[in-house]
């Protein structure tokens, strides 16, 4: 698979929505979702900015990397 991103899970365990997700970072509203709907869009430095700011975490909590098999 490579690199995705965790966001979606990382706000489901917070019961954090997808709109208080885009609200919270300030966002457009198009990128916030496009980050919850696909784990494989992963964001430019200036959105990682605006997310570890908004939840105070760091890059690697939202991004991983998993090998394909």
């Amino acid at each position: 698979m490579g690199a995705k991103n965790r966001i979606m899970e990382l706000l489901s365990q917070k019961g954090i929505t997808r709109y208080r997700f885009w609200q919270d970072t300030g966002l457009s509203r198009a990128t916030a979702y496009r980050l919850c709907d696909d784990p494989t869009y992963i964001p430019t430095g200036e959105v990682i900015e605006k997310i570890c700011r908004a939840y105070d975490w760091q890059p690697g909590d939202f991004i991983i990397y998993e090998p394909e098999e």
